[in-house]
């Protein structure tokens, strides 16, 4: 792999209510109100699944650093440099599913994973900007929450009883809030990155991409395709495909993902982020609300 060096601008001070989506911050208040969640995931699963992930890691992935990888190490330090926060550990898992996530509970260093398969059809551009999607879960703190959802999705089939349990009464409203969040995580890729077509062009790999097709994948047509699934959700009949065809996602589709990264692109409130106006975003302004929801 090609050395890679970023153009991006340190972006220091800033924090996750600059950029964070309001979809994320409704699902986040939404889960707030359950009575003792918090506590649950923290004291209950917390050291438990920290134990879990942290073995795991250790037993069947590389752990990246400045002896291994250094390349795959650097992209990580520059990312949390540009977001102004501390680099987690990372860590490289061999899986043909194209995949990342993060754990960060209070107490042991957060870590991130990324699967080979997503490396492999990726450019550093493209990799640093999965890094920083991943960091803007730390940067948003999500942490509790995802902790909940990555035992939801990752270790259910591991063990049987978690996943029955999460299942039975959460699985719902833990989907439909780790889909909002995402887009808070996609708004931070783009901060580290700062170029929305390296970000869009992630999504499109996500979506139909492969080592041998990826350099021959079209992200003008890819964009073309992701303003037509807006046109088709418009009438009841759409938006009611839509909802079915989502609710049982851990992720909004890749398509929705894209144009909501080239709608906040043009966005004053990203651009004013990039030139140190951090005190110019606002949560209430009409660019921030959207007029459409990811299920």
């Amino acid at each position: 792999m090609s050395e890679f060096i970023s153009n991006s601008i340190p972006l220091v001070g800033l924090k996750a209510d600059h950029f964070r989506h309001p979809l994320d911050q409704m699902a986040t208040t939404n889960l707030k109100q359950i009575p003792g969640l918090d506590l649950m995931v923290r004291g209950l699963l917390g050291s438990v699944a920290e134990q879990f992930f942290a073995l795991n890691n250790l037993a069947a992935s590389v752990r990246v650093g400045e002896q291994q990888l250094p390349h795959l190490h650097q992209l990580l330090l520059d990312a949390c440099k540009i977001l102004d926060l501390e680099a987690p550990e990372l860590y490289i898992q061999q899986n043909p599913q194209p995949n990342a996530y993060t754990f960060a509970m209070r107490g042991k260093k957060p870590f991130m994973v990324m699967h080979t398969s997503l490396v492999d059809m990726l450019t550093p551009a493209e990799i640093q900007a999965v890094m920083a999607h991943e960091l803007g879960h730390l940067k948003c703190e999500h942490g509790v929450y995802l902790t909940l959802a990555n035992i939801m999705v990752l270790a259910a089939g591991l063990i049987p009883n978690w996943g029955a349990v999460l299942t039975q009464s959460l699985q719902s409203q833990m989907l439909e809030w780790v889909r909002c969040a995402e887009f808070s995580c996609d708004r931070a890729a783009l901060l580290a990155v700062q170029d929305p077509k390296v970000v869009m062009s992630v999504l499109m790999k996500l979506a139909g991409g492969s080592p041998q097709l990826a350099p021959l994948l079209n992200l003008d047509a890819f964009i073309d395709q992701a303003r037509e699934y807006d046109r088709l959700g418009e009438d009841e009949m759409g938006a009611m495909l839509r909802n079915l065809q989502t609710q049982n996602l851990t992720h909004p589709v890749p398509v929705l993902r894209a144009r909501e990264i080239d709608r906040w692109s043009d966005s004053q409130t990203y651009q004013n982020l990039l030139k140190g106006r951090k005190n110019a975003y606002n949560l209430n302004t009409e660019e921030n609300k959207g007029g459409w929801r990811n299920w």
